[in-house]
C-alpha cells in the first residue's frame, strides 16, 4: 500500500552520536591560540548542528530528462538521530520496464494506486528544507529530484551536497572490491542491509554516513565543509598529509609550508586559511604543487585580523625568506625609473636607477620593458628630442651636421643639428613633465586618436603597439601617484571594515594589531609594500567599503582620480601641448 508519512520524531543509532561529539571535540584552535575571537561563521557549520536529507530513489530507468520516478525514500538526520522520514510509492504513469521489475520488485500493479509525482513534490521539498542532501551516487539521485521540481515549477533548490560514493572512494580505498552500497554494508557490517528499495537503501546510506564521518575524524574533519572538501581529494597521492591541516582556522592569516629539512618552501595568504590549504589537495594540477606537497612536514599559520593585514604580512614574508616555490615577490627588485633630464638645455627622457641627479622622475617602475614602454608612449604623443647627445651651455653645433633619424622621419626634433625650435620643444617639455606627474588627460586623447588613425587604416598591429605603450605609461603614472599618496599621508590611521590600521610612510604596523611571529623581516621590500598598502586603500576606497576614523600627519589623498577616454574627449581642443597625431609625420613602422 502506498503512502506518503513523515515523522516527527524517530529515534535511532543514539550509540553514534559520540562520533559527532568526537568530531567536535576535535578542534585544536582556541580564540587565546589565534588572538581574537572567533564566531560561529569563523568555524564553520559543525557536523553535530548540520542536518542531513539522505535520499534514495526508484526510478524507471537512468535518464532524468526521459525516465520517471517510482519509489522516494529518504531519512532526516541531526546529530546522529533520525528526526524525519519520508516514504511513498509513485505512479509514473508509464509501464514499469521488466528489468526494473526484476531489481526492484516493483510491479505496474503495485505501482498503480500510488499518487502521482505532482502530489508529493511539493511535500517532498518541505521535508528536504534547508537540510544538506546525500545519497549514494548523490548525481543520479539529484538529477531526478531537480528535474520534478522543474517540473512542478519549484526553482528554489540549490542544496549542498555530500556523496556518499565519492567519500566512500577517498576513505575506503583499497579496502573494498568496489564502492556499491551492497558491498559497502557487508563489508562495515551495516545494520540495515539495502534492497534496491527506496527506505531500505535511504537508511544503508545514512548508516554509512555514519561510518563515513567516523573515518573522516582522523582526517581533521570538523565541519561541513571539511566534509565536502574531502570528496573531492578525487585519489590525490599525499592525501595522507592532510591531517597537518587540523589546526588551520577559518579566518584570515598566512600559512607557510615547511619541508623535513625545516625550510619555508611556500608562504601564502588567505581569507579561510583551512579551506585554503586543504584545496592544494584536491584538483590543483600546477606543476608546481605535487612536489610542494611531496617534501611538506608541516604547516604554520599566522592569524591575522583581516585580509589587509595578511596581504602584507605575506608580502614581508615572501621578500624575506625567499621561498622557492613562491614566484612573485621572492627578489627585491633595483629601482628602475623614467627620467626628464631637466638639467640640459634640451631636455630629454632617459633609463636611471637613482634619483640622485635633478629632474623629474617617474617610478620606480615594474622593470625595464615597462620603463622603455612609458618613453615610447610620451614620444609618440610629444615631440621631445630622442636623440642621446648631451647639450649644455657650451655645445657647439658643427655646420655640417645630419638631422638624428628621428628628426629626418619627422616624428622629433634634433637640436643637436641645429634643426629645432625652441619654443615649440619647451612647450612638448611642458607636456611630458604634467603626464610624468599623472596628469594624463591629454596624453590618452592624443594617443587614442593615433590608434584610432592606424586602425581605420588596417595599421592594426601598431595600433596595438601604441595601445601597449600608452597601457604601460598608465601603470607607471598610477603607480607613481599611489606610492606619492601613501607616503604623503605620512603616519596615519584608519579603520578598515572594523579594524583599526596604523601606517608610517606607507608601512603597516603589525605590532599594533597583536601579529607575532618568529621571522625577522627588516630586510624586506619596503617599496613593494608601500605599493601593495596604496593599492589595497585605493581599491577599498573606490569600492565605497568602510574607511572611517581617518587620522594623518599629512595629506589623505584617498580615493585618488583615475582619467578615463570617455571623460576627456571634450579637452583635446583645449589643450595648449602640441602632441604628434598627424599620421604624415609617422612612417609605417613606426
Amino acid at each position: 500500500m502506498s503512502f506518503a508519512e513523515i515523522s516527527d520524531h524517530v529515534p535511532a543509532f543514539v550509540t553514534r552520536l559520540w562520533y559527532f561529539y568526537r568530531i567536535v571535540n576535535s578542534r585544536a584552535d582556541t580564540p587565546e591560540e589565534l588572538g581574537f575571537q572567533l564566531s560561529l561563521d569563523d568555524l564553520g557549520r559543525p557536523l553535530i548542528d548540520t542536518t542531513f536529507c539522505v535520499l534514495d530513489l526508484e526510478t524507471t530507468g537512468t535518464n532524468s530528462q526521459r525516465d520517471l520516478i517510482c519509489e522516494i525514500g529518504a531519512v532526516k538526520v541531526k546529530a546522529g538521530e533520525t528526526v524525519g522520514t519520508f516514504h511513498t510509492l509513485v505512479n509514473p504513469g508509464v509501464a514499469l520496464p521488466p528489468q526494473i521489475t526484476v531489481i526492484t520488485g516493483l510491479t505496474d500493479a503495485v505501482l498503480a494506486p500510488a499518487p502521482r509525482i505532482e502530489q508529493v513534490i511539493t511535500s517532498l521539498r518541505q521535508f528536504i528544507g534547508d537540510a544538506v542532501f546525500v545519497a549514494h551516487n548523490a548525481s543520479f539521485d539529484l538529477g531526478f529530484v531537480k528535474a520534478a521540481f522543474e517540473r512542478a515549477g519549484i526553482d528554489d533548490f540549490t542544496p549542498t551536497v555530500v556523496d556518499t560514493l565519492t567519500l566512500s572512494r577517498r576513505l575506503f580505498r583499497d579496502e573494498v572490491r568496489n564502492f556499491k552500497l551492497g558491498t559497502l554494508a557487508q563489508r562495515f557490517g551495516i545494520e540495515n542491509r539495502p534492497s534496491h528499495r527506496a527506505l531500505d537503501d535511504a537508511l544503508a546510506t545514512r548508516d554509512l554516513l555514519y561510518l563515513l564521518i567516523e573515518r573522516a575524524a582522523g582526517w581533521g574533519v570538523t565541519g561541513l565543509d571539511d566534509l565536502v572538501a574531502v570528496g573531492k581529494l578525487t585519489g590525490h597521492p599525499q592525501a595522507k598529509k592532510l591531517r597537518l591541516t587540523e589546526s588551520l582556522p577559518r579566518s584570515p592569516g598566512v600559512y607557510l609550508m615547511v619541508d623535513d629539512h625545516e625550510t619555508v618552501t611556500y608562504v601564502g595568504k588567505a581569507t579561510n586559511l583551512r579551506q585554503r590549504v586543504r584545496s592544494y589537495f584536491g584538483n590543483d594540477e600546477r606543476r608546481s604543487v605535487i612536489p610542494m606537497l611531496r617534501h611538506l612536514s608541516r604547516i604554520e599559520h599566522i592569524a591575522t585580523p583581516d585580509v589587509f593585514t595578511a596581504e602584507v604580512l605575506e608580502r614581508r614574508l615572501i621578500s624575506s625568506l625567499a621561498p622557492r616555490h613562491n614566484r612573485v615577490g621572492r627578489k627585491k627588485r633595483r629601482p628602475i625609473y623614467v627620467r626628464l633630464d631637466t638639467n640640459e638645455i634640451w631636455p630629454r627622457l632617459s633609463i636611471v636607477y637613482q634619483t640622485r641627479s635633478q629632474g623629474q622622475y617617474l617610478g620606480p617602475l615594474a622593470g625595464r620593458h615597462q620603463a622603455e614602454q612609458a618613453i615610447e608612449a610620451l614620444q609618440t604623443a610629444y615631440p621631445i628630442r630622442r636623440c642621446t647627445t648631451h647639450i649644455g651651455p657650451r655645445y657647439i653645433i658643427e655646420p655640417d651636421a645630419a638631422p638624428c633619424s628621428a628628426a629626418q622621419l619627422g616624428v622629433a626634433p634634433c637640436p643637436c643639428s641645429g634643426s629645432a625650435d625652441p619654443a615649440a620643444h619647451a612647450s612638448a617639455v611642458e607636456g611630458v613633465a604634467l603626464a610624468m606627474q599623472g596628469e594624463s588627460e591629454h596624453i590618452i586623447v592624443a594617443l587614442s586618436e593615433r590608434m584610432r588613425s592606424l586602425a581605420a587604416q588596417q595599421r592594426f598591429e601598431e595600433a596595438a603597439a601604441v595601445r601597449d605603450r600608452l597601457s604601460s605609461l598608465l601603470s607607471a603614472t598610477t603607480t607613481a601617484r599611489l606610492v606619492d599618496a601613501v607616503t604623503s599621508a605620512g603616519r596615519a590611521r584608519f579603520t578598515l571594515a572594523g579594524i583599526d590600521h596604523k601606517i608610517d610612510q606607507g608601512l603597516v604596523d603589525l605590532d599594533h594589531l597583536g601579529v607575532i611571529h618568529r621571522f625577522d623581516t627588516s630586510e624586506a621590500d619596503t617599496d613593494a609594500e608601500r605599493l601593495l598598502v596604496a593599492r589595497m586603500i585605493q581599491r577599498a576606497s573606490a569600492q565605497s567599503r568602510t574607511i572611517s576614523s581617518v587620522e594623518s600627519s599629512g595629506q589623505w589623498r584617498f580615493p585618488l582620480s583615475e582619467p578615463t577616454v570617455d571623460r576627456l574627449g571634450s579637452s583635446e581642443r583645449d589643450h595648449p601641448v602640441p602632441v604628434n597625431v598627424d599620421d604624415t609625420n609617422l612612417p609605417a613602422g613606426e
